[in-house]
């Protein structure tokens, strides 16, 4: 079930009605919740919900048997486990037949003749996404931040909320198993802020992501066929699509919580205006930038132990955050990518020029400079994501350009144009207003026009076709 499908509408409908009728009942709301969580994920495979009840009973009760016992020797051993679960599960419905491929093709590389049994394994959806959180709630609670629940029905709510269950954001359980645990109340600015973001996810999603994914699709598909132009207008395509994919998802699933009185974690801060690559792993999926520093890069000894272990850990993050990706070599080589140009520029770049104060036209020049610079950055690594092998990505860095016009090439430009101008002068507001949610703060007559733009353009130019969310395969 995706949000961008008549059935989930018809399904948020009849739970939301179901969840304001049970108001008055905290116990029994959060059934509500739960049984429509399981219902949601179970429309993907029911043979997965074993999966995600196993990964939430190991946890739930590794994490009170750690909090139960003072001895040490203990506590690893009950963290080890809810690791070493989460992990093996992970690793083997994510990474088997990229390992075992890899494999075989390294031995039959060295002259050694190997032939794999590779399983036709299907990836549970946001399996990448629910391990990670549960993993941080049995961290947390090893490290003494946290107490374990104790209530089993609010943990699995926890693990299995379906706003965010399958794409994020990856939730810490400080923040959201309080919410479980009291009384909601839906105030009117979350629904005005809710609607909002409701509306401007699905804008970003089927009017700009998936009729962009047309243009993006056909050029990296056949990206033999295309050079010049036509080349950098599907970089581009895929620049936005995914962006649009990604960041509206987060924004519908914060939308429908928001509705229902809870809050989800900010996953998405305006990333093609990062100034540096540090910069954009503070706005790109913050959820998982955010996991990777604490319970990563921070555990192999962050900046403290001088510059070249700083490096170290740096590239080492980076490489991991890629191949949590995906199972393919096109998301390491983009990890170290990520990796080393955030060395380069702490090396070289030791005062970002978006923490400092811009008094002055020069300064606010340079500022602009900087980010055009990290965007075009940015843009090599989406072609080295969406690239299938090292020869792609070869092609077509080398042959892009703005020469070798094609006769659709104006036509693809005004297109993109059309798609992508709605969304960069909101987005320009946005950041000059320093508010994400400035156009749900407009009054009521302010709101009406966007609001109305924003539906026809979803009725009118949305994508006929229920395409899933691009981050559901990781």
């Amino acid at each position: 079930m995706i949000f961008n499908s008549w059935v989930f509408l018809a399904f948020f409908s009849i739970v939301y009605t179901l969840y304001l009728l049970t108001r008055r009942h905290l116990r029994l709301q959060n059934l509500v919740l739960l049984v429509a969580s399981y219902v949601f994920y179970g429309f993907w495979d029911w043979r997965f919900l074993s999966l995600l009840f196993a990964s939430t009973v190991i946890d739930f009760f590794a994490g009170r048997a750690m909090a139960a016992t003072q001895d040490e020797r203990r506590r690893r051993l009950f963290l080890a486990v809810s690791m070493s679960a989460n992990l093996g599960m992970l690793g083997f419905f994510k990474y088997f037949n990229f390992f075992a491929e890899s494999t075989t093709a390294l031995l039959n590389v060295l002259g050694m003749q190997a032939d794999f049994i590779t399983l036709n394994i299907l990836l549970p959806a946001g399996i990448s996404f629910y391990t990670f959180q549960t993993m941080s709630y049995g961290i947390d609670i090893y490290r003494r931040k946290l107490q374990p629940t104790q209530r089993f029905l609010d943990f699995m709510l926890f693990v299995s909320f379906f706003p965010h269950l399958v794409a994020g954001p990856i939730m810490r359980a400080t923040a959201l198993l309080p919410q479980f645990t009291r009384k909601r109340h839906i105030r009117v600015e979350q629904v005005n802020a809710g609607l909002f973001l409701i509306l401007w996810g699905y804008f970003k999603k089927v009017v700009v992501a998936d009729n962009l994914a047309v243009t993006a699709n056909n050029v990296f598909n056949n990206y033999q066929d295309y050079q010049g132009m036509d080349l950098l207008l599907g970089i581009l395509a895929f620049t936005f699509q995914i962006y649009g994919d990604f960041s509206g998802y987060t924004d519908i699933a914060r939308g429908i919580s928001k509705l229902m009185g809870f809050e989800l974690n900010l996953n998405f801060n305006l990333p093609y205006l990062a100034a540096n690559p540090s910069d954009f792993w503070e706005r790109w999926h913050i959820s998982l930038s955010s996991w990777l520093r604490d319970y990563l890069y921070i555990p192999l000894g962050g900046n403290r132990c001088g510059s070249v272990r700083t490096y170290r850990n740096l590239f080492l993050t980076m490489l991991l955050g890629g191949l949590w990706h995906g199972a393919a070599w096109n998301f390491v080589v983009w990890g170290a990518y990520h990796g080393l140009i955030l060395c380069a520029f702490r090396r070289l770049d030791p005062y970002p020029e978006h923490l400092r104060e811009h008094r002055t036209v020069g300064d606010s020049l340079r500022l602009a400079a900087k980010v055009a610079f990290m965007f075009v950055l940015t843009v090599i690594g989406w072609v080295i994501f969406r690239s299938g092998s090292l020869e792609q990505i070869a092609y077509m860095l080398t042959h892009v350009g703005f020469g070798d016009r094609s006769w659709t090439t104006v036509s693809t430009l005004w297109r993109m144009v059309v798609l992508v101008s709605p969304l960069l002068l909101v987005q320009g507001y946005q950041y000059f207003s320093k508010d994400l949610l400035i156009l749900s703060k407009w009054t009521p007559l302010a709101r009406v026009p966007v609001y109305a733009f924003l539906l026809l353009a979803i009725i009118l130019l949305g994508s006929r076709q229920t395409t899933e969310f691009i981050y559901f395969q990781f």
